[in-house]
This record gives structure tokens, C-alpha cells and sequence, in this order.
């Protein structure tokens, strides 16, 4: 389903939805056919008491993998953002550093942003990123680390330059980590049969006007079927259309191009 990821958002969104409602419908035709209006009756009282039980249970569960999802999605966003800022400091410090170290730094700072705005990023969404893949981020670490601490006349601008580079690759790698798969095939097995048991539920309740269930029932299966392919969405954060912006590590390279 991941090519779903790449197309619009309004186009995927309506695309599951009425796949989802289409195979509702089906089944509710089917049940509808097959038993008639009183013999579904007869279970009225029971079957509505356990489809409340199971219900707010299903919903609870999925309220909560939403809540997970969607917080992955915003430390990505925040990973990403730290680390373009952690790039910005870097790169302003090095205005107090010497030469060749500032040119040095400075262009190692620009081919490491240049490298993951246009490759990581683009690698992370085909699942062919991993932690010791690309070659600017230990380029620049080395660099710094052979540069000779006493040619450096400030002692404590060349600490924190060093802290922040560790920052930088600690904001790196989780940015990596949040690109992997946060949901387990165990909730999604979990979510996806619920979702099933729920609206097949539906189809066993008589109505005397069939169209109104028709109605109902395509309602509560194009609801559900969003919000499953919400969290899908939201856990994949730096695949498709609704990836987490690169706006952030753009920015900064403009700035950097400028030298400012």
C-alpha cells in the first residue's frame, strides 16, 4: 500500500474509503439476503449490548495507537528540525574559528546538508537508509576531530562546537530510528480484525428501511477505514505526499549558501 502514500492526500483518503465501503456494502447484501428482517430481530437485544462492549473497547484501542502514531510523527518533525538548527549553530560559530578550520567546517557542514536534503531523505522514504550509510556526517567529524585544539584560540567555543556536532549526530540518528515502522504486524493484525468484527457487526441488525442501514453502515466503514489509514500514514513520517517537511534543512542551506 505504500504507493497509496504518494498519491494526494484528498485521491488516497477517497480511493480506501470506497474500496472499503464497496466490500461493506457486499456483505451487508449478502446477510441481508440470506436472512430476513425477523429472524435478525430475535437477536436484537443481545447483540446490541455486546456490539456497545466490544466497540468502546475497539475505539479505545485505536484512539491510542493514533496517539502513538501521531507522536512519532511529531518527534520526526522535531528531529528534523533540531538537527537543521544544530547545522545553523554549528555553522555561525565557526565564524569565531580560524582559517583553513572555518572554510574547512564550514564546507563540510554544506555537503552534509546538501547530502540529506537531497539524497537521505529521499533514501529514507525507499527504506535504504541505515545509520552508517552516507559518507558527509563522519567526513565532518573527522575533520574537526584531526583539526589541532590549540590553533583554536577559544577553548570553550571549540567544547561546544564538539558538543554540538555529537548533537547533531544523535538528532541524525533519530531522525533514522523514527523512519523505521513504529506500529508492530501484532496491532495491525489486531486493528485491521477489529475493524472487520465491527462492521460485519452492522450487517445482523434489521432495519425496516434498508437504505437508512445502508447508509449507516457505509458510515461507520469509510470512519474506521480513515482513521486505520491515518495511523499508516502517520507511520511512515518520511514517505509520500504527507512526509515531514524539509523546509527546515532548506532554509538553512539558503542561509548558509549566503554566508550568513
Amino acid at each position: 500500500m505504500d504507493f497509496l502514500l504518494d498519491w494526494p492526500v484528498p485521491l488516497s483518503f477517497l480511493t480506501v474509503s470506497v474500496v472499503a465501503a464497496a466490500i461493506a456494502l457486499s456483505g451487508l447484501y449478502v446477510v441481508r439476503k440470506k436472512y430476513p428482517t425477523e429472524v435478525l430481530k430475535e437477536n436484537h437485544e443481545v447483540a446490541a449490548i455486546i456490539f456497545n462492549a466490544f466497540g468502546l473497547f475497539y475505539g479505545v484501542m485505536v484512539a491510542f495507537v493514533v496517539f502513538v502514531t501521531w507522536s512519532g510523527y511529531s518527534d520526526a518533525t522535531k528531529n528534523l528540525e533540531m538537527e537543521a538548527n544544530e547545522v545553523a549553530d554549528i555553522f555561525h560559530g565557526t565564524e569565531a574559528f580560524p582559517e583553513p578550520a572555518r572554510k574547512t567546517l564550514r564546507q563540510g557542514l554544506m555537503d552534509y546538508v546538501v547530502s540529506v536534503y537531497g539524497d537521505e531523505l529521499k533514501r529514507m522514504s525507499q527504506g535504504q537508509i541505515a545509520l552508517h550509510s552516507g559518507k558527509a556526517l563522519p567526513t565532518l567529524l573527522t575533520d574537526f576531530y584531526q583539526m589541532d585544539e590549540k590553533s583554536i584560540p577559544n577553548r570553550e567555543l571549540y567544547a561546544d562546537t564538539l558538543h554540538r556536532l555529537n548533537d547533531l549526530a544523535q538528532y541524525r540518528r533519530l531522525r533514522i530510528f523514527a523512519g523505521n515502522d513504529t506500529v508492530p504486524l501484532a496491532i495491525w493484525l489486531v486493528l485491521l480484525v477489529g475493524a472487520v468484527f465491527t462492521v460485519s457487526y452492522t450487517f445482523f441488525f434489521a432495519m425496516k428501511n434498508i437504505r437508512a442501514q445502508y447508509v449507516i453502515a457505509t458510515t461507520l466503514t469509510v470512519t474506521i477505514t480513515l482513521i486505520l489509514f491515518l495511523i499508516y500514514v502517520l507511520d511512515h513520517p518520511f514517505t509520500g505526499t504527507s512526509r515531514v517537511s524539509a523546509v527546515p534543512l532548506k532554509d538553512v542551506m539558503e542561509i548558509m549558501q549566503r554566508g550568513e
